[in-house]
């Protein structure tokens, strides 16, 4: 029995500290789908069984729970990676970036509020010696002792503003930091 514990722990140091998500946002869209489709399916089974195309309503409900499965499987499929050669982040649509020490250039620990309230959420932005954006962590998503365990683990002095920045002033001062989309003020 000791055996299988020890082989397991190697297996786990091999492959490092998994970092994920809240769990409370996978609750919430799981709520958020279930309130959204599950009246409407019912009203449109309701009107098409008697004498009309259920089956058209059958295919539809069919690929909504396909979609929302496909979803399951990407929110759990999402972490960050604490590994001996670098930082590994899995993301939501598959996409796996590595980013070692050595390319990093800086890391920059803003707080930013959150639209239209006095409330901030952390942002951990790590970007590359060429100033491109390797990695973000959204307080939405991650705990501020995540995004301090990715910046300790790169080993990198971290930028801490002193004050909280809103969007805007993010996008004017460093826009290389934020998404495309965020970088245009008609689409955020």
């Amino acid at each position: 029995m000791s055996g299988q514990r020890e082989l397991k722990r190697e297996t786990d140091a091999a492959h490092g500290t998994v970092l994920r998500p809240f769990r409370s946002l996978f609750v919430r869209g799981l709520v958020a789908i279930l309130a959204l489709t599950t009246p409407v399916f019912a009203v449109l089974y309701w009107l098409t069984i008697p004498d009309g195309p259920w089956a058209v309503v059958l295919v539809a409900h069919l690929l909504v729970i396909a979609a929302t499965v496909l979803g399951v499987f990407a929110f759990f499929s999402t972490t960050i990676t604490l590994r001996a050669d670098g930082v590994r982040e899995r993301g939501f649509f598959g996409r796996t970036v590595l980013v070692r020490p050595s390319d990093v250039g800086s890391i920059v620990l803003i707080q930013l509020y959150e639209s239209s309230t006095l409330d901030t959420l952390p942002q951990l932005f790590v970007t590359g010696t060429d100033g491109r954006l390797l990695l973000r962590m959204r307080g939405q998503f991650w705990p501020l002792e995540d995004m301090e365990r990715v910046a300790e683990e790169l080993d990198v002095p971290v930028t801490r503003p002193e004050d909280s920045m809103t969007l805007t002033q993010l996008r004017r001062t460093s826009p290389e930091l934020l998404y495309w989309f965020e970088r245009m003020p008609r689409f955020r």
